[in-house]
């Protein structure tokens, strides 16, 4: 079994949609949201489709609409047994223009739910890693389970977060050619530590990488750790799919 433990599903990305879940039948889907309108549309799919979990937050891009509504509205879906995360939160300082005092914030605000409800935290970091990293610090995220989705910084800082219990999401960009980084990542970092993503529909991996990504392209990505860690394709989607049940609290018969 594969799971895809972080990929957006959203109606407008994918008018195929039906077809893209059947093709992921007995693996699992964890959706997420990032602003109120993925967010619903994350409970949606969660009703619809047995094999698809979510995680519901403010993206750091969003935080300009935030309003209290909004995270009263996730407080109240958080006793939704199939969400089973917050996320993706956390802070981008990419663009110009950002607020980071305000993104800040959000963040916090947003890893405190969390805690008050013991669920897993999705972080997205862009130009952010120290500041994502003092924060999660700060708030004792070694108490609790925290995904850093899309891990790109160095092997000082993964190994930095690891130290904390945080788990790095790994998915298409380690199987592009200027992954150096990465693959370093990938190489020195235990597996135990690690989780298969496709953050679709963006990031699609090699071999087809320009064209629109799905969650069945996780099957590439585990390819690529194998070859990366000299282990088989099925001990990576073993110990990534153990992970994962454990790192969201999913059913261990799954």
């Amino acid at each position: 079994m594969m799971i895809d433990t972080h990929c957006h599903l959203s109606k407008k990305d994918y008018p195929d949609l039906e077809n893209v879940i059947k093709r992921m039948d007995k693996n699992i889907m964890i959706v997420s949201g990032a602003d109120m309108q993925s967010n619903y549309e994350v409970i949606e799919l969660c009703k619809k489709y047995p094999n698809i979990y979510g995680t519901i937050g403010i993206h750091p891009s969003e935080v300009d609409e935030y309003n209290k509504e909004n995270i009263e509205w996730i407080e109240k879906q958080l006793e939704n047994p199939k969400i089973v995360g917050i996320g993706e939160i956390g802070l981008d300082y990419h663009y110009e223009g950002f607020d980071k005092e305000l993104q800040k914030n959000i963040f916090i605000e947003q890893i405190t739910l969390a805690q008050k409800y013991h669920k897993p935290i999705v972080i997205h970091s862009r130009d952010a890693i120290q500041d994502t990293y003092d924060i999660l610090k700060e708030h004792h995220v070694e108490e609790m389970k925290c995904v850093m989705h899309c891990y790109s910084s160095s092997l000082e800082m993964a190994w930095n977060f690891v130290k904390l219990g945080v788990k790095l999401g790994i998915g298409g960009v380690v199987t592009f050619k200027n992954a150096h980084r990465l693959v370093e990542v990938v190489r020195e970092i235990p597996i135990s530590s690690l989780l298969l993503e496709t953050d679709s529909p963006y990031l699609t991996p090699e071999p087809y990488r320009g064209t629109r990504n799905e969650p069945y392209n996780i099957y590439y990505v585990a390819q690529k750790i194998a070859e990366i860690k000299n282990i088989s394709q099925e001990k990576v989607l073993e110990e990534t799919t153990k992970n994962a049940i454990s790192q969201f609290d999913l059913d261990s018969e799954l």
